[in-house]
């Protein structure tokens, strides 16, 4: 049998269960984060995660124009995504 790729933390997921494992426990993440940001009347969605393994997330609701959303994602958020799924380098907002 041969060997799989090396496809650890920091690399892109090498197979399609690889990438969907990743997306279950990233959306396993938000799940954690989301009771907070609905005590503020907002939330959090998965947009997709690029082949470079950045996870691209868009606030919603209040959040969505919070001048502290930038801090949420960086001190909050992001932490427990790349906890839930360490293959992900980086956790980026989008529109």
């Amino acid at each position: 049998m041969a060997d799989a790729p090396y496809s650890g933390p920091g690399l892109p997921p090498q197979t399609p269960e690889g990438a969907q494992a990743i997306e279950a426990r990233v959306r396993e993440a938000l799940e954690i984060c989301r009771p907070y940001l609905e005590a503020d009347r907002g939330g959090i969605e998965l947009v997709r995660i690029t082949a470079d393994s950045t996870a691209e997330l868009r606030f919603t609701g209040e959040c969505g124009s919070c001048s502290l959303s930038k801090m949420t994602l960086r001190a909050g958020v992001e932490r427990v995504v790349m906890q839930y799924a360490p293959e992900i380098r980086r956790v980026e907002s989008v529109p």
